[in-house]
């Protein structure tokens, strides 16, 4: 079996420092691969081309998070088995 344990990925830099993922450092969290997939969505736009589907109601002076962030949030959750999200909040 090939030993893939050694690939690493940069990210884009987050407040000036840099960003890196590895995979050599055991089992640590069953959700690290929600950092490639959440690099992949916002490099292709998915929940920004949901979002322009779907129209928004609400009172857009009164709106903290745009449509696009919760559906990202909502995506990603799923994605790593919170079905429910009732932790979203």
């Amino acid at each position: 079996m090939a030993d893939n344990s050694v690939l690493s990925f940069a990210f884009p830099a987050v407040h000036g420092r840099k960003v890196t993922a590895a995979f050599d450092g055991g089992r640590l969290t069953s959700d690290g691969g929600v950092l490639l997939l959440a690099q992949a969505e916002r490099r292709m736009g998915i929940a920004g081309r949901l979002a322009a589907c779907i129209a928004d109601p609400r009172d857009q002076s009164r709106v903290t998070h745009d449509l696009d962030d919760i559906l990202r949030a909502r995506i990603l959750a799923i994605a790593c088995g919170y079905e429910d999200a009732d932790d979203l909040d």
